[in-house]
């Protein structure tokens, strides 16, 4: 019977033939993803109230990613008690300090198309780039998943997003996503898998695909999911996974989809996200000429290398404005140890940019980028929620690299285009 990408996962999950949406199955959990704030300092106590330990150390991976860099005592208690627990237990992979689980993830040779992952993150949706279907999961079903090495899904309807033609300069992906968000709003694909397709996205660089399953969650969607090619292969290969299966893993041509939205990616123009949500976007100019404290290049969505090198066509010479504040967090260690080789941060760091730890950061408003009282600041990460990057009082714009970028030069929100 035919079936989607996200059906055909499930159902090899759950050791079916097939599966059909509204089905509740019994997945067995290729893999389980944690980091230092989901992690052992919420699971260990279950576990142990349970009786029981990790059921395969050869399918956890911990990563800690939020309070890296953080000095005060809880933070330091939270990485050794993560520190110890993981090395108690041996797991096959654990990450400390090397940035952002969702990147770090993959980067590490940690996935493959096919796969059925878990994550103790809403993000974790990222690893839906790669061919998987991978969902977050909060602190009680990810230990029942520790516990047993399964997990309960109903499974979703898909809602296909196909992206026609190419974007055009000072566009990227995180446009497509914000202009997605506003059309259907942050729960309009309310647990669906949002399988992302078309020329548009055959086109994106592995990173771009990333942002896009990255923020499916803000679509309210249980996963997001690209069918893996070439491009998805010759990544995997740079990181050390060798895939013979991936082209099996598509959607059948007849297969029942729920919604399908199509986006002229050559009609699209630089969007950004006003307070305080993804789905308030608009067409960049909608805010041109609003003043800002601080741009940040950082997040999940924002600081891997292609977003770092679009960052550098922009401030390639230039300095930012008086009076506001610059700050990049690298996705992760091995991408500022690149974009170092390359010049690209001496580049960012010539236009007045601040490095900073390869972490969370501000986007959970933590470190030094953390918004103060009435300040006003535009983001590459995934969400401006109220006092999510800092005080509650402050205001958070959301937009692509390239616009950021931008913004931090004329020290208001600008088009990017203007500086290509």
């Amino acid at each position: 019977m035919s079936m989607t990408l996200a059906e055909k996962i499930l159902a090899r999950a759950a050791g079916r033939e097939c599966v059909r949406p509204g089905d509740i199955v019994t997945c067995q959990v290729d893999l389980a993803m944690m980091h230092d704030s989901s992690g052992p300092r919420r699971l260990a106590p279950k576990l142990e109230e349970l009786g029981v330990d990790v059921w395969d150390p050869g399918k956890a991976v911990v990563i800690t990613d939020h309070f890296v860099g953080e000095s005060d005592a809880q933070s330091v208690q939270i990485q050794a008690l993560t520190r110890d627990w993981a090395a108690q237990r041996r797991l096959r992979g654990y990450h400390e300090a090397q940035g952002i689980c969702h990147v770090v993830l993959p980067e590490r040779g940690h996935l493959r198309p096919g796969m059925f992952v878990v994550g103790g993150d809403s993000h974790s949706t990222t690893g839906g780039a790669f061919g998987c279907f991978m969902t977050g999961l909060g602190a009680t079903d990810m230990a029942g998943v520790l516990a047993t090495g399964s997990a309960w899904m109903r499974v979703p309807e898909t809602l296909r997003v196909r992206v026609d033609g190419i974007l055009g300069e000072g566009v990227a992906a995180k446009d497509v996503i914000l202009f997605l968000c506003h059309e259907i709003g942050i729960n309009g694909a309310g647990y669906m898998a949002a399988e992302y397709t078309g020329s548009g996205v055959t086109a994106m660089a592995m990173d771009e695909r990333m942002v896009l399953a990255n923020m499916a969650v803000e679509l309210g969607a249980k996963c997001g999911i690209v069918a893996p090619d070439d491009t998805t292969c010759d990544w995997l290969a740079g990181v050390g996974v060798d895939v013979n299966d991936a082209h099996d893993w598509q959607s059948d041509g007849d297969a029942a989809i729920a919604r399908e939205i199509t986006i002229d990616a050559t009609g699209l123009t630089p969007q950004v996200a006003a307070p305080h949500s993804p789905e308030n976007s608009a067409p960049v100019d909608t805010h041109t000429g609003t003043a800002i404290d601080q741009a940040y290049i950082g997040a999940c969505t924002g600081a891997k290398l292609d977003d770092l090198r679009m960052v550098a066509r922009i401030v390639d010479g230039r300095r930012v404005a008086d009076g506001v504040r610059f700050f990049v967090a690298p996705a992760s260690v091995r991408i500022a140890d690149q974009a170092e080789r390359e010049g690209t941060l001496e580049s960012l760091r010539a236009s007045g940019a601040t490095i900073l730890h390869s972490a969370c950061g501000a986007c959970i408003g933590l470190g030094p980028a953390r918004l103060g009282a009435g300040e006003v600041g535009i983001s590459s990460s995934s969400r401006n929620f109220q006092g999510r990057m800092g005080d509650p009082s402050s205001q958070t714009y959301l937009s692509s690299p390239y616009t950021v970028a931008a913004s931090a030069l004329a020290g208001c929100i600008a088009d990017p285009r203007a500086y290509l």
